[in-house]
């Protein structure tokens, strides 16, 4: 009886990731074979993301598990936040600008402050903020040749490729707690 309650989770989420990503990796047009590679994973990612909190309303979206805990809303800033660091670090080769870090820093380090401050607007707006570091992201990434993921940002150990990888880490590690919160909140 375990053994086949087993298989059944096993294939269904086995069938619900496959609904849910692209199933494949490849060459897109208008970047180089590399960069397609990269792009495929980040969009596969952010789509999955994307569909899971999409059709939140107001409550799911400021939702807070405990008091230690972020909304929703919050965490998809968050990839945002983070998406922007990167670009801007293995881009442009430098860090927030006094201005952005106004912007950027509640949502990047979370915690309290994001907690009280980032609640009551719509799924659609922290949505809409990450489709915009996306869109430049896509941008800076068509500008790129392959070699340029063997690069090293200035002064760091890390290569560009390390370093996007990372923002896909990054967002596949909230994708699961995003799942995990949604699941409790109250119906």
């Amino acid at each position: 009886m375990f053994k086949s309650f087993l298989f059944v989770i096993v294939l269904s989420t086995t069938l619900m990731a496959s609904i849910q990503a692209q199933n494949t990796i490849g060459d897109r047009k208008g970047y180089t074979p590399q960069m397609g590679n990269l792009v495929d994973m980040l969009e596969d990612l952010k789509n999955r993301v994307t569909s899971q909190v999409e059709s939140l309303d107001q409550a799911g979206t400021d939702f807070l598990l405990d008091e230690d805990a972020n909304r929703i809303g919050a965490m998809i800033y968050h990839l945002a936040a983070t998406e922007k660091y990167y670009q801007l670090y293995t881009f442009e080769g430098r860090s927030f600008t006094k201005e952005e870090e106004a912007q950027w820093m509640p949502p990047l380090q979370l915690g309290e402050p994001a907690r009280n401050e980032f609640q009551g607007r719509p799924i659609s707006f922290y949505l809409d903020i990450w489709e915009q570091v996306r869109t430049e992201t896509l941008e800076y990434l068509s500008q790129q040749e392959d070699e340029w993921l063997d690069k090293r940002p200035k002064n760091a150990r890390m290569n560009n490729h390390w370093a996007w990888f990372h923002v896909m880490e990054h967002q596949a590690n909230h994708m699961g707690q995003i799942a995990l919160v949604k699941k409790r909140i109250p119906h």
